[in-house]
């Protein structure tokens, strides 16, 4: 894995209108990206909290997306404010005419990088006015590529605190530590988004997602949800994507002689309740179905079969082609 930065960043001393949950989403969010689930190291996190002038910040900013890392990325956790002119991440020297970073300054020093991916997430009201920034005319925004932005509203909504973090930051957390993973383990800003937008209702603030780019990095991992050994076997037991299984049986670890229960030929065999254990696990993914029966049990019992899900379609076209 290459070189991962992030700079995290969380205000809550403004003078006359104070926050109480953004240093706590920085130091939730650090916490995430510095290590995997497994204690492997992931992103070098630099973390600054309560930055007092906007001079500094931006500064901060073009440090996080200078040079050539595979990834930079940038959280905020703070106010917002927007005018007629533009959006700002508010900084505690605002004034009435100088809030703090402009949005437009922000996706300007991300756009012009040389790092491979650029994210930038931000926490803070109206923080949706970056998804229409244009230097064309036009009411869309200019992301180059390997730029992604994630915001936690739209530009004409607040951003919410509850129980002393953001109720972005709050779901951002909980897709970090998991809610998000894909079947193998590996979270991606993609992921994050989709947990985060199911999450909120049609009443509550609404985040925006935008992105350039060619394939997403994984942000975090965890434990997947089946062992990689067994999901490597799909390309095993499948012979192509719309193959079906065939059960019977001796796939049912319960159907021994010794068992009290009826009992039918042909009774279990060890090879046969390895692979229908292995099966089992794919289905409790969401990648196997039984065909004709509700439950894999039944499908075995009464000499049915069990086929791939879409997904697990997906899943064994990546295995056939080396990539899992």
């Amino acid at each position: 894995m290459g070189e991962r930065k992030a700079l995290v960043v969380g205000i809550d001393n403004y003078p006359s209108c104070p926050l109480y949950g953004c240093c706590n989403d920085s130091e939730a969010i650090k916490d995430l990206l510095s290590n995997h689930e497994n204690g492997n190291p992931n992103f070098a996190v630099w973390k600054k909290d309560n930055v007092m002038t906007k001079g500094e910040l931006r500064g901060l900013i073009e440090k996080c997306f200078e040079g050539d890392a595979d990834v930079a990325l940038f959280y905020y956790s703070g106010h917002g404010h927007i005018d007629s002119v533009g959006g700002y991440l508010v900084t505690p020297d605002f004034s009435e005419y100088d809030y703090g970073v402009s949005l437009q300054d922000v996706l300007t020093i991300a756009n012009n990088s040389k790092c491979k991916e650029r994210i930038i997430i931000l926490d803070s009201c109206y923080s949706g006015f970056m998804g229409s920034i244009s230097t064309t005319g036009q009411d869309t925004a200019v992301i180059k590529e390997g730029v992604t932005i994630m915001t936690a509203s739209r530009n004409s909504q607040t951003s919410m605190e509850v129980n002393g973090h953001g109720v972005f930051t709050t779901l951002l957390m909980e897709a970090l530590k998991g809610g998000a993973a894909d079947v193998t383990g590996h979270i991606s800003i993609a992921g994050v988004y989709a947990f985060i937008d199911k999450a909120l209702g049609p009443w509550d603030q609404r985040p925006i997602f935008k992105t350039n780019v060619t394939r997403f990095t994984s942000l975090r991992e965890v434990k997947p949800q089946v062992d990689i050994t067994v999901l490597r076997k799909i390309a095993t037991y499948f012979e192509t994507e719309d193959f079906e299984y065939k059960l019977d049986p001796s796939f049912e670890p319960t159907n021994k002689k010794e068992e009290i229960h009826k009992v039918v030929e042909p009774y279990a065999n060890k090879e046969h309740t390895s692979i229908f254990a292995d099966l089992q696990k794919l289905e409790g993914v969401g990648l196997v179905v039984p065909v004709e029966e509700e439950h894999m049990y039944f499908a075995a019992m009464n000499s049915k079969s069990c086929e791939l899900t879409a997904v697990g379609k997906q899943y064994w076209r990546l295995v056939k082609e080396d990539r899992i």
